[in-house]
């Protein structure tokens, strides 16, 4: 059954978060070929729309406003509630983002119609489309499959792999006017503390320091091993409520959950909380003086150690082969 989807494209600081990319490749599967509908909310984004075709994407929407530079519920809903007015899509697709958790909600509401959140797999089976999704903190898995009603979804960020891009698949924005107005909460600045370079959320390699890392400076080295290796630095909540680092790199139940290619964790006992942010993982090493921690029970490689020695040496590796292969 071919189906028209929307998908929201997320932009931050002029470009395109990859988790974009993703939604249009989960659109493709739930709308078993009908179109693709990509919509762009914010302020001067229309210059984004060519990459979003290049991913796949039909027909690209912007809506374009000067109160929508930041994100606001208010004046989201109101754009994305005139895409579907005007597109009536059978299917919307956003990432389970901070901004996609939010709106997501809001919007299956006023839709009045379901929401299946945090989605790690989709696939077309017997003419339905079945979500699988994490639940119990990652311990276990459910499918679920939408029988009424608009399929409503949001996808976990690094799960489903976008579409190879192709330059030459090219289009133009269509322009989607909307009257913005109500906005009960207005964004006056907007002050980054997270790291600079990878979004941790989309990061395919994750350094991630726990207690053990000691203090501030201990985060150093694992920085360094990010640089080289082009990945992010994360934490436990043990060492932000240490003050080792700022909470924006918490990973776990209560922080963020990833799921990259490779997670190295140095210094992290495993707490059951932390494991549910980066259990699935595709590839799990720890680094730990305790052989007895609890994360080398679900780890793939284990290095018994001091982590201020293996780190630096991991480092020195892994600079030799990008020189080799340079």
């Amino acid at each position: 059954m071919a189906r028209k989807v929307l998908v929201l494209g997320e932009a931050r600081e002029g470009s395109l978060r990859n988790v974009s990319f993703e939604a249009i490749a989960a659109g493709k599967t739930v709308s078993e070929g009908g179109e693709v509908v990509a919509l762009l909310i914010g302020k001067d984004i229309a210059g984004l729309a060519g990459e979003l075709y290049a991913y796949g994407a039909d027909k690209v929407l912007t809506v374009e406003n000067d109160t929508l530079e930041n994100y606001t519920p208010d004046g989201y809903t109101q754009a994305v509630m005139a895409a579907v007015e005007q597109e009536s899509p059978e299917g919307i697709i956003f990432g389970h983002t901070a901004l996609g958790k939010d709106l997501s909600a809001k919007l299956a509401a006023r839709l009045n119609t379901g929401l299946v959140s945090d989605a790690t797999d989709i696939e077309a089976a017997g003419g339905n489309i079945v979500f699988t999704r994490p639940i119990y903190s990652g311990k276990a898995f459910e499918k679920k499959i939408v029988t009424d009603g608009t399929i409503f979804a949001t996808i976990r960020p690094n799960n489903i792999a976008p579409l190879e891009k192709n330059d030459s698949q090219t289009g133009e924005a269509s322009t989607l006017t909307v009257e913005i107005k109500d906005i009960r909460t207005v964004v006056q600045e907007v002050v980054r503390k997270a790291a600079e370079g990878v979004d941790l959320s989309e990061a395919k390699v994750i350094i991630a320091g726990g207690r053990g890392v000691k203090s501030e400076g201990g985060f150093q080295p694992l920085q360094e091993l990010a640089n080289v290796l082009g990945g992010a630095v994360g934490a436990s909540r043990g060492a932000c409520d240490a003050e080792y680092c700022d909470y924006s790199l918490q990973i776990g139940q209560t922080g963020k959950v990833v799921t990259p290619d490779l997670y190295i964790a140095c210094g992290i006992s495993g707490a059951i909380q932390h494991l549910a942010g980066m259990s699935n993982s595709k590839i799990i090493v720890a680094i730990n003086k305790d052989p007895e921690a609890n994360i080398f029970k679900i780890a793939d490689y284990g290095i018994v150690g001091d982590l201020f020695e293996v780190i630096p040496l991991l480092t020195e590796e892994f600079k030799k082969l990008k020189v080799q292969s340079a």
